[in-house]
């Protein structure tokens, strides 16, 4: 194990080459916009996010030193811990935001304006950078050789085959336009239906696949495990849950219905409709229970890790003149909390008070060194955050209400609580993999410190035009933008509340999720698999075959920057980016008037879906099977 008294970064210390540049920072901050919306879009769809720090050096690089010609890795480092940021607020917001828009569509609530969302993820995007500066040198120096970092290790690698001239830039940016291209066809001048979907009248229900590029990338990134447990969640939701009920209870009247029978539902709506009323509340009781589950098994080391953290505090404080060892002053990490927190107590806008200010510092910092922490254990693309989330709120939830403060502002300040811990969470497992990127090369920390807090600044500024766009062109809890995890934030805010929620399906979920954990399945994948609709789960397993298959033909290519993953990357960055203008030209009532759909005959729709998606497979086994030699 590598002592880091004898480690020496790629850029030594006594070197000092162009970093914070007017370019490094303009094209961060482009990078944070476009990886926060785009990210935005997929968790919205999917219920997952992907760490955005390796596509954005591969970027990043490929605008420094192959548009601008220059030739500065700690130039192309910076661009993707600012770009990174984008994606790690974003994350954070979509988990937990989008619940007030569905409770102002309830009429619960006002829709929440662009000015307390801005706020909001301001506060956690800040807290969260400022939060983790204390902590860089206990958790990325002296734990070097002992916390892998194995997503910052992966990043560092991809900056330093840039410097061979193997970026891999081609794939991310052909990854990119084609899906940008695959996505214009069947959302925007709609030539074919964006799902396949076949009828099986003797189950009772159907067998459907998507074909968007984004959600196949997710599956090809996740690799063909992860992906097989999503879909053997969808399986059962979709070919046992759904079937029993219609088969045992067709002829009842259950809650919620408004006195339709099971039969009369399924006959109106397909198995769809049986999965909307019934099976989505089994799959958020599974979802609670895996992620508290998921919590239990770590709280072991989350203790751990934050006293060693906490002991670690006292080196914090280093008086070197090093380049390479120079944080931000702890005064600005003091005066920028108490700011922070004093915003969210006295801001009426934010609508959170002292006891909700308290709650976030306390969660916020000991969850921020969590978080830290685990992604230098498991990867940022594994990091508990929901989990962290749920426990938060659940915990708010029922000190907000023992405090009296309860109904609708009650429910505001949970999710606020909620929504300012998930993205402190997310930000600074994000700044920790960022950080150990620039140990590794040779960066400034305090110059990092300052780009990722640019990078929060600007992706909280524009991350409320997002969702305010995707709710008014499709609508949060709609079948384009289902935001699994902030309905399930909203049942879990709402059934601590006003005990309205249906926990006997919440229980059949969290037994569920037992026996998945009993037979040592990892339950938080199968339980987002229950909850998702089929057709999701299936196309994530279309990715995943795909790895599995290229893994075996290609052993040379299974790491996280090899094409197909990169190409993946581009892809579901394409898809969002695409996914967001089509949202302008439907607010703006453009959408209408480019849709070809009633000129082409239904069966010839399905006949080019289907003829598009094995194409889409065609291209991303193209650029996956390519050898090292061709990722320039």
């Amino acid at each position: 194990m590598e002592n880091t008294q004898d480690f020496k970064p790629y850029i030594p210390a006594s070197k000092v080459t162009p970093e914070f540049t007017f370019t490094s920072i303009f094209s961060g901050i482009l990078l944070a916009i476009v990886f926060g919306a785009a990210n935005a879009y997929l968790g919205l769809r999917v219920g997952m996010t992907i760490s955005a720090s390796i596509p954005a050096a591969v970027i990043g690089m490929g605008i420094t030193r192959i548009i601008l010609k220059k030739n500065s890795i700690l130039e192309s480092n910076m661009v993707q811990t600012i770009g990174s940021a984008g994606e790690s607020l974003a994350a954070g917001a979509i988990f937990t935001i989008p619940a007030l828009f569905l409770w102002a569509k309830e009429g619960l609530i006002a829709s929440p304006s662009l000015l307390s969302i801005m706020l909001i993820t301001l506060c956690g995007g800040i807290l969260g950078a400022l939060f983790m500066i204390p902590l860089r040198n206990s958790i990325i120096v002296q734990e070097h050789g002992v916390l892998p970092y194995p997503e910052a290790q992966a990043c560092a690698e991809v900056l330093l085959a840039g410097e061979s001239k193997d970026s891999g830039a081609k794939a991310v940016f052909s990854g990119m336009g084609i899906a940008a291209l695959f996505k214009f066809i069947v959302d925007g001048i709609k030539l074919v239906p964006g799902a396949i979907a076949v009828p099986i009248n003797k189950l009772k229900t159907e067998f459907s696949t998507e074909i968007y590029p984004a959600v196949i990338g997710v599956g090809y990134i996740c690799g063909y495990k992860i992906s097989s447990y999503l879909f053997a969640g969808g399986v059962l939701a979709w070919f046992i849950i759904i079937p029993a009920i219609i088969l045992f209870g067709g002829n009842a009247v259950m809650f919620p219905s408004a006195g339709e029978t099971i039969g009369e539902i399924y006959a109106a709506g397909g198995a769809g409709a049986i999965w909307s009323k019934y099976v989505r509340y089994i799959g958020a009781g599974a979802l609670v229970a895996a992620g508290l589950i998921s919590l239990i098994k770590t709280l072991p080391l989350i203790f751990r890790t934050f006293a060693s953290a906490l002991k670690g505090l006292s080196g914090s404080k280093n008086s070197s003149t090093e380049r390479t060892a120079q944080d931000l002053s702890i005064k600005v990490v003091i005066f920028g909390v108490i700011a922070v927190v004093l915003a969210i107590w006295l801001l009426p806008v934010i609508q959170a008070g002292i006891v909700s200010a308290i709650l976030i510092v306390i969660f916020g910092f000991f969850f921020a060194t969590v978080s830290s922490k685990m992604v230098g254990l498991v990867g940022a693309s594994n990091n508990p955050v929901s989990g962290m989330t749920i426990a938060t709120l659940l915990i708010s939830t029922i000190l907000l209400k023992v405090t009296g403060d309860t109904g609708a502002h009650g429910m505001i300040s949970a999710i606020t609580i909620a929504s300012i811990i998930c993205i402190i969470a997310a930000m600074a497992g994000d700044m920790s993999q960022d950080l150990k990127t620039g140990f590794l090369l040779g960066a400034t920390p305090k110059k990092q410190q300052i780009g990722e807090i640019i990078g929060a600044i600007v992706s909280a500024l524009t991350i409320g035009v997002v969702l305010v766009l995707l709710n008014n062109a499709w609508g949060f809890g709609s079948k384009e933008l289902s935001a699994p995890q902030a309905t399930l934030m909203k049942l879990v805010t709402e059934g601590v509340m006003n005990g309205n929620l249906p926990w006997n399906y919440v229980f059949i979920g969290a037994a569920i999720t037992v026996v998945f954990e009993i037979l040592g399945l990892p339950s938080l994948a199968v339980a987002i698999g229950v909850y998702l609709p089929l057709e999701l789960s299936t196309a994530i397993m279309i990715g995943g075959v795909l790895r599995y298959i290229v893994e075996k033909k290609n052993k040379a290519e299974t790491s996280e920057n090899s094409s197909g993953v990169l190409f993946s990357s581009g892809m579901i960055a394409g898809e969002g980016l695409c996914g967001i203008i089509l949202a302008v030209l439907t607010v703006c009532g453009v959408g209408e008037k480019i849709d070809l759909s009633r000129f082409i005959p239904p069966v010839v729709q399905i006949i080019g879906a289907v003829v598009l998606l094995a194409g889409l497979i065609a291209l991303i086994l193209r650029y996956a099977l390519k050898k090292n030699e061709s990722k320039v």
